[in-house]
């Protein structure tokens, strides 16, 4: 495990930091009316790389200056490399270019952050065994948990790029057509079994026209997100059967605020768990592809404290994003730069590390226990659902920023 780089910016070297020298993650911030630019994270400052690139400081084609990510990702891995390197060195407790960085650092708390990079397609995996087999439980019965094909290969489904968000985008309970057990005919109607679901996104930074190996999607995959797939899992419940989610999954998806590379994670690689069923090879990973990150979901409900309802790490999950985009593309299928892969909810073995209401509550036959006495299900209006993460080095924290969303009643 390496140790904390430090850097001028002395907020950046406590080990609670969530932006130490060593993340460098990549946004887009605005100050007041003024425009979107893309900014680095360092400390409780933003990096105004945008205004380093326009003095010559740095120079990426200028890519830098559209103001989302997707220009600079086009660029390729050798690029991405390049400029961490310039700007660790920019940044680092020795570097001689303190007086010229210095005017481009904007203090994080008075911008406005906004979506990384435009989203060009979503799709959301069902890789985490322990969501999957609980959901089946509860959805199938215990024996049939898990689908034929689940230890085989990674199941998928394509959802909405339309309907993800950057954190701090107010959610808006759904409508839809229900149809409970005692119900003799289906209803239109609000969503009463609204629910999170706690995953990891993927960026994909490079196209492919044709099935690609899962080294060839590992080194594809420019950064990760917080990402919380938002599901009514009463619409589901009614809805998925025979072709799966559609619009259960399609109010919003809400994706953190700040791109953690997949650069800044490479200490953290893990592998995946050991195989049940042995992959076919185009699935076999040459080296470990996961990461170990700390995860965790909090409940505020309004004018109340929050909760920590869940506490889990992304080293559970069954599949690898590498293996995901590999399996993606194995029919042919193109990938495209600002392609963004949900994990799937990554729940642990225990009842607190399950990254679901649904779970948590065990379909809202058992309430979970908030704080000041209340309890929940699923998710009420008002409440704020905040996810978080971090992979933890000596001395420092490769942190995600949070990724939050409060809901509204029905309209």
């Amino acid at each position: 495990m390496t140790d904390l780089k430090r850097s001028w910016v002395d907020s950046a070297n406590s080990a609670t930091c969530q932006f130490p020298l060593n993340n460098l993650p990549y946004g887009v911030f605005s100050i007041g009316a003024g425009p979107h630019r893309c900014g680095v994270a360092i400390g409780d400052r933003i990096l105004d790389v945008a205004g380093l690139e326009s003095a010559g400081i740095i120079s990426f084609d200028g890519t830098l200056q559209s103001g989302i990510w997707n220009s600079f990702m086009a660029l390729g891995q050798s690029h991405w490399r390049r400029l961490r390197h310039e700007l660790t060195g920019l940044l680092a407790e020795d570097s001689d270019r303190q007086a010229d960085i210095e005017p481009y650092l904007v203090p994080l708390k008075e911008a406005a952050l906004h979506m990384p990079f435009e989203v060009a397609e979503f799709t959301d995996f069902y890789s985490g065994r322990h969501h999957a087999t609980n959901i089946g439980t509860m959805f199938r019965g215990a024996d049939n948990a898990l689908p034929p094909n689940w230890l085989h290969l990674p199941i998928g489904y394509n959802g909405r790029a339309s309907s993800v968000v950057v954190s701090g985008t107010d959610i808006q309970r759904p409508h839809g057509q229900l149809k409970g057990p005692d119900d003799e005919v289906p209803r239109f109607g609000p969503s009463q079994r609204f629910d999170i679901e706690l995953e990891l996104g993927a960026i994909v930074g490079q196209r492919s026209r044709g099935p690609i190996s899962v080294q060839q999607a590992f080194n594809n995959i420019f950064g990760y997100v917080l990402l919380n797939d938002w599901s009514a899992r009463d619409i589901q419940a009614w809805e998925y059967q025979p072709l799966g989610p559609f619009q259960a999954k399609a109010t919003a998806t809400t994706i953190s605020a700040w791109i953690v590379t997949a650069l800044a994670l490479e200490p953290f690689r893990c592998s995946t768990p050991e195989r049940e069923k042995e992959l076919l090879a185009y699935l076999q990973e040459p080296g470990p592809m996961l990461y170990d990150i700390e995860l965790e979901v909090g409940l505020r409900p309004q004018d109340n404290s929050e909760t920590v309802i869940c506490r889990t790490n992304y080293n559970e999950m069954y599949y690898s994003a590498a293996q995901q985009l590999a399996q993606h593309t194995s029919s042919g299928c193109p990938m495209r730069i600002g392609d963004l892969i949900g994990s799937g909810t990554i729940s642990g073995a225990e009842k607190n590390s399950l990254g679901s209401l649904v779970e948590l509550s065990w379909g809202g036959k058992e309430p979970i226990e908030l704080n000041e006495g209340l309890r929940r299900s699923f998710v009420e209006d008002g409440d704020t659902l905040t996810l978080r993460g971090a992979a933890r080095g000596n001395g420092y924290q490769i942190g995600f920023g949070s990724c939050a969303g409060t809901l509204s009643a029905a309209k």
